[in-house]
């Protein structure tokens, strides 16, 4: 089945949204042994504060103790993407593609190359070039200067080449929260977001449907 249903899951706590993909995931695994069909499915979310680390990530990236983020709210999972340690909370897109890569005959490279370009073409409708990193995997700005910083991160999990987690794009991210790890595991490269790029808040609404209508044409 080509093309996916879309669902906003609005503002989620990571396990809730976590449950929502590995559903879809585990449905589609099923139909494909079955050589049945299952929709693949979109999600975009918002988390509480949260920081995650996949399964090849560090823990000494996490620079504070985990005593000090429950104290503070924030909620910290290992988990079974690729990837270290990142960080998702209000203002950012969280998506969550769970596709059979099959659907448009795509290896998992190709895939991720198709993730970045959808959010290098959604940072040029804001008069910014994303661009890619070698052996960073993520959407970046300047990656070639001193001023190098991330905009989005893409980690991704894939059994039989279906998917699940997926990106997270800084829109209206406060990136404060970026100070208690080492992003990705860089020390010496900076994060960023829509809003401190354009100097102003971004509408959050506008920035969904627009990546939502790029995700469309990338996967039809």
């Amino acid at each position: 089945m080509k093309g996916f249903l879309y669902k906003d899951l609005g503002r989620i706590k990571y396990e809730d949204a976590l449950a929502r993909q590995t559903a879809a995931f585990d449905s589609l695994l099923a139909a494909k042994a079955a050589d049945t069909e299952a929709p693949n499915r979109l999600f975009f979310c918002e988390h509480e504060p949260v920081l995650t680390i996949g399964k090849s990530g560090k823990d000494a990236n996490l620079l504070v103790p985990e005593a000090l983020l429950a104290e503070q709210g924030i909620s910290f999972y290992h988990i079974t993407r690729g990837g270290d340690i990142t960080y998702h909370g209000p203002g950012q897109i969280t998506g969550y593609p769970v596709f059979d890569l099959d659907s448009w005959q795509l290896g998992l490279k190709a895939y991720i190359d198709r993730l970045e370009e959808v959010i290098i073409r959604f940072l040029a409708l804001y008069g910014l070039r994303g661009e890619r990193l070698a052996g960073a995997t993520g959407v970046w700005l300047e990656p070639q200067t001193a001023r190098a910083r991330k905009i989005c991160a893409i980690g991704v999990k894939s059994s039989r080449f279906v998917t699940m987690h997926g990106f997270a794009l800084n829109v209206n991210t406060d990136l404060r929260y970026f100070s208690l790890i080492n992003p990705c595991g860089f020390k010496d490269k900076g994060v960023t977001s829509l809003e401190k790029e354009l100097g102003e808040k971004a509408n959050f609404e506008q920035a969904k449907q627009r990546l939502l209508s790029i995700f469309r044409e990338m996967f039809p």
